[in-house]
């Protein structure tokens, strides 16, 4: 049995001085003066009620009610308690909070069950919700007001009756200067900022809440330059609020490079990242190192306008060029389309101003050539009409000679084919008779066959089992050999099985002797039988 329960006197002591303290601080001293009074006390005391109690059988409710009216005693008021929500949920307008703490190894080292009751829980949560701009969720650092509880069925929790939001707020400060030092040593700080803008921004990725304030103020110049032709907007919507807020950025961000890779077969000229403003605490979930690493290492430029001037994320500081607000973002846009605009006129006005110059040079060159051609033309013409005179007259000439010598030419071969068509004619002639002589007697020698077949078929017709049998005799085979037919006598052995097929049936006969004719040669088997 705990020494607290043997000394009423210290409980009651411990009692006084919870309701006497001032500060929590002094609740935090009286408890170790408690303590240490509770050490010193008097061993042979503690010994003797023990003695007195060895004989003592407690039930365990009775033991669990000891406990609890030591722990209600001692821990009636209320302290500060920091500790990292584990877990949360609610029923009934209660909170049920998993409180946890953690050792240098992110090992648990100390966890309890707290509860916010309802009639409290809604003007805290409110507090909380308005100072930090995010609402209370697991994993949040808090600072929690609280008292001890024990109760002999459920155990021991803390009752919560306020939370700090301002050590919240300083929870999440701290833990942006790490991410952003981390990121630093990681080399992630200025990787996006060292990529080229491009000369143009002709296809831009945006990723923003769905139906957002912002978003709204942000296409309204954006549709304008989408109109226009100057620009492709590729919208791609993730929540930016609440603890799943990174994860679906990111998603939407990596869905979105994905998506138009696949579609456009090359990268987009930039990305943005944009949202309306809200308090710190609301910003707070775009703190996320994960994302920060994906926003530094996309391949292309990535602006971000997710707050207002006061306002500033991790993503600020990794991001290609940061902007107050989404506003700014689509008017950084616009402007670098007209400084590349502007651009674009002063060369051409150059070019215009030097193609005028070299196009007059030009005129004035082929105004010169055009002269001197034409007076070399007008002399190069009168002599190529004295020479196609002289080649018409002597084309007329050699055209009579060559005529009269095709019409000789055509004339002989006229002759050489009549004379050649009328020898093949008369050897065609004679060829047909030879091969229709040939075809008589071919035809003659065919018939003679066909007479012959018929005799052949009408002979086997004659001569087929089946007519023997019916003229009274019997084929004999060898029950070994099924196909086999036995027609001579010494083709048999003594005890040999014979099949005899008849018109009408078989029999199956054993062979019990065999006598050759007198004219037919002896074998040796013969012989021997």
């Amino acid at each position: 049995m705990p020494k607290n329960a043997l000394s009423k006197h210290i409980v009651d002591r411990a009692f006084t001085a919870a309701q006497n303290s001032l500060s929590d601080e002094n609740i935090l001293k009286k408890h170790q003066a408690i303590i240490d009074e509770i050490e010193q006390a008097d061993q042979s005391a503690f010994e003797l009620s023990s003695a007195s109690l060895a004989g003592t059988h407690l039930s365990l409710s009775d033991y669990l009610a000891a406990v609890k009216l030591v722990i209600d005693e001692t821990f009636d008021h209320e302290v500060w308690v920091r500790a990292e929500i584990r877990a949360m949920n609610t029923k009934g307008g209660h909170y049920y909070f998993e409180l946890a703490e953690m050792d240098d190894e992110e090992q648990i080292s100390a966890s309890c069950r707290a509860t916010l009751w309802r009639f409290r829980a809604k003007s805290v949560l409110a507090k909380f919700t308005a100072t930090t701009g995010q609402s209370l969720s697991a994993g949040a650092s808090v600072l929690v007001k609280c008292s001890a509880s024990f109760h002999a069925q459920y155990g021991f929790s803390l009752n919560i009756s306020d939370i700090d939001p301002n050590y919240t707020l300083g929870e999440l400060a701290a833990a942006y200067h790490a991410m952003k030092k981390r990121l630093s040593d990681e080399g992630l700080l200025s990787i996006n900022k060292k990529i080229p803008m491009p000369f143009d921004i002709r296809e831009v990725i945006v990723i923003a809440p769905e139906k957002a304030a912002g978003l709204g103020d942000f296409r309204a110049e954006a549709d304008r330059l989408a109109a226009s032709g100057a620009c492709h907007f590729h919208y791609h919507h993730a929540t930016f609020q609440g603890n799943h807020a990174p994860d679906e950025i990111r998603r939407a961000l990596t869905l979105a490079m994905e998506s138009f890779i696949g579609a456009h077969r090359g990268l987009p000229d930039l990305v943005v990242i944009i949202r309306g403003g809200g308090a710190v605490g609301d910003l707070a979930y775009l703190n996320n190192y994960e994302l920060a690493a994906l926003v530094a290492e996309c391949p292309v430029p990535v602006w971000v306008g997710v707050g207002h001037e006061k306002d500033s994320v991790i993503l600020d500081e990794v991001a290609h060029t940061s902007f107050d607000t989404p506003s700014k973002v689509i008017l950084g846009i616009e402007s670098h389309l007209t400084n590349i605009t502007h651009q674009a006129k002063d060369l051409m006005a150059k070019l215009i101003k030097n193609a005028s110059s070299r196009l007059s040079a030009a005129s004035q060159n082929n105004q010169r050539q055009l002269e001197r051609i034409q007076r070399s033309s007008t002399h190069a013409i009168v002599l190529a009409k004295k020479d196609t005179l002289y080649q018409i007259k002597h084309l007329k000439s050699s055209s009579k000679y060559q005529r009269q010598q095709l019409n000789q030419q055509l004339s002989a071969m006229v002759n050489r084919i009549k004379q050649s068509s009328l020898t093949a004619v008369s050897e065609a002639k004679k060829d047909s008779r030879q091969h229709f002589k040939r075809h008589q007697s071919v035809f003659q020698h065919t018939q003679k066959l066909r007479q012959d077949c018929r005799n052949l078929q009408s002979l086997i017709l004659v001569q087929h089992p089946r007519r023997t049998l019916e003229k009274g005799f019997a084929i004999i085979h060898d029950t070994s050999h099924q196909a086999k037919v036995i027609d001579r006598a010494r083709q048999l052995g003594v005890g040999q099985r014979v099949k005899i097929s008849f018109q009408d049936g078989h029999a199956i006969a054993v062979i019990d002797k065999i006598t050759p004719t007198a004219n037919t040669p002896k074998t040796t088997t013969e012989e021997t039988l």
